[in-house]
């Protein structure tokens, strides 16, 4: 199920960053400590009441005129409004109604999609006497907030998780495979369905961008049901000029959340790029299956090691999906097409594996015998036993007996002795470590 989207409304001014700031938990800066993952600065992931969503940040506007101001809040708006499950518009107290407030008022009372009007900067109990001015917008009851002091946001959020859709909520059956196109735009993503599906399902055009929206195809092959959702295209940062490139970034990354496997299409003529590992950072992050999907072969000149040459350059870019298989097509000819449903399958099955716990244990010994824990000040990390939690993806407890003697190098170790003998092609394997009383390790 798609995480619900929330935007965030309003004149330049007003707060939005703040609040944005406040309830993700930290300042949202342009680069995370996540490899390969730079975050636009419009959307994070929030949670409140086991209720996760993603927030979104329409951005603060510097327009020339009032006439630029009224142009684009309506752009904005509407996108908002196309785009987000509940929409919270946002104005300030201190400041009164002003006539931009009015207008993107006057444009959210058409909409049929839930509106919370947010009351920021009430600091005092003096400013909020004056919340009650904003009944004249015809929005509701004005929540008054203080962003910058954490005022009010426990029962503003508590307003925006009863507007979710009901929890439970499924698009498909369980047993159909979503499989997210994801790439740039124009890599051909549109071209590879419409080749998959044997028919012009998707309109396929030279100009970036075409697809702004993500567009569900249902088919079968065999036994099996796929829905393939193609995405619109993820543009870097500097070069999302219109604000409808904004949503369609928002679009593309809520389509990854409700995904199996993600073909991540890297166009052969360019190579990875900085903004390919930035996707694939993301389909990472999320935990969602990966298969590279290098699509143009058919223009690069061929030479005796030009795809060991381009593999070697994808797996230095994208070094932490090294797991994902690559495959070399051209949508354009039909070449080797037919081969990435068989490889979605393939990444499926390991995706939706389970190890037995003996297994597991048997493979987590023999791994302890032949590199031994580490130490630190005399004391040995001890590793109990190990059993898998879940799965898409696999996941898997390791109960220890202090979990900061736990290096990181030695738990990538480990995902590698459990990738060598249980194979996870394609997929990430997560390992969470717990601690455990005191008894024997391995």
């Amino acid at each position: 199920m798609t995480k619900p989207v929330v935007a965030v409304v309003g004149r330049p001014n007003v707060g939005k960053s703040t609040f944005f700031n406040r309830i993700a938990g930290r300042r949202i800066s342009i680069v995370e400590d996540t490899p390969g993952v730079t975050r636009d600065r419009i959307y994070t992931d929030a949670e409140w009441l086991d209720y996760g969503f993603t927030l979104v940040d329409t951005g603060g506007l510097e327009p020339l005129s009032k006439d630029v101001i009224l142009s684009q809040m309506r752009l904005q708006t509407q996108l908002a409004v196309e785009t987000a499950d509940v929409i919270l518009f946002m104005v300030d107290a201190r400041e009164g109604i002003t006539a931009t407030d009015r207008e993107v008022a006057e444009m959210l009372r058409k909409t049929s999609k839930p509106v919370l009007l947010v009351c920021n900067k009430v600091d005092n109990r003096n400013l909020e006497e004056g919340v009650y001015e904003f009944y004249n917008l015809g929005l509701g009851t004005p929540i008054p907030i203080s962003s910058e002091q954490g005022l009010g946001l426990g029962d503003l959020l508590d307003r925006v998780v009863e507007l979710f859709p009901a929890k439970g909520e499924q698009d498909y059956d369980g047993d159909v495979v979503r499989v997210a196109i994801t790439g740039k735009p124009n890599v051909g993503k549109s071209s590879i369905i419409n080749r998959i599906l044997g028919e012009d399902r998707v309109i396929v055009s030279d100009i970036p961008g075409t697809t702004r929206d993500a567009i569900d195809t249902y088919f079968t092959l065999g036994s099996r049901e796929y829905v393939i959702i193609d995405t619109a295209g993820i543009r870097k940062r500097s070069r999302i000029a219109e604000a409808v490139e904004r949503y369609s970034v928002i679009r593309a990354l809520s389509a990854v959340s409700r995904s199996d496997i993600c073909l991540l299409v890297i166009d052969a003529t360019s190579g990875p790029t900085d903004q390919d590992t930035k996707i694939a950072g993301h389909i990472y992050e999320e935990g969602k299956g990966c298969i590279i999907v290098v699509n143009k072969w058919d223009l690069v000149e061929k030479q005796s090691r030009t795809a060991a040459e381009f593999t070697k350059n994808i797996r230095s870019k994208l070094a932490f999906v090294d797991y994902a298989p690559i495959l070399f097509v051209s949508a354009k000819t039909g070449q080797r097409v037919d081969r990435i449903l068989e490889r979605v399958d393939h990444v499926y099955e390991q995706f939706t594996s389970r190890i037995t716990t003996g297994l597991v244990n048997e493979v987590l010994g023999e791994a302890v015998l032949y590199n031994q824990p580490p130490s630190d000040k005399g004391k040995r990390l001890k590793i109990f036993y190990a059993t898998q939690a879940s799965v898409k993806p696999p996941t898997f407890l390791l109960f220890v007996n202090d979990k900061e003697l736990m290096h990181f190098s030695y738990l990538r170790y480990l995902e590698n002795q459990f990738r060598d003998n249980f194979g996870f092609e394609g997929t990430p394997v997560r390992l969470i470590v717990r601690e455990r009383g005191k008894r024997g390790g391995i």
